[in-house]
C-alpha cells in the first residue's frame, strides 16, 4: 500500500529518484567537487581585487 502511495504521489519523480540513489556516489562527487571549484575562485578572484 506505501509503494502505491508513493507512486502515486511521487510520480515519475521515483523513476529520477531511484536513478540518483543507484549513482549517488558519483553524483555527490561532481556536487562537491563544484563547490570547491566555486570556493577556489571566489578566492581567487578576491585576492586579485586586493592586490
Amino acid at each position: 500500500m506505501v509503494e502505491a502511495l508513493l507512486d502515486f504521489m511521487l510520480g515519475p519523480m521515483r523513476g529520477i529518484g531511484d536513478f540518483y540513489f543507484e549513482y549517488q556516489a558519483i553524483f555527490n562527487t561532481l556536487i562537491v567537487g563544484a563547490a570547491i571549484y566555486k570556493i577556489y575562485l571566489r578566492n581567487k578572484k578576491a585576492q586579485e581585487t586586493t592586490s
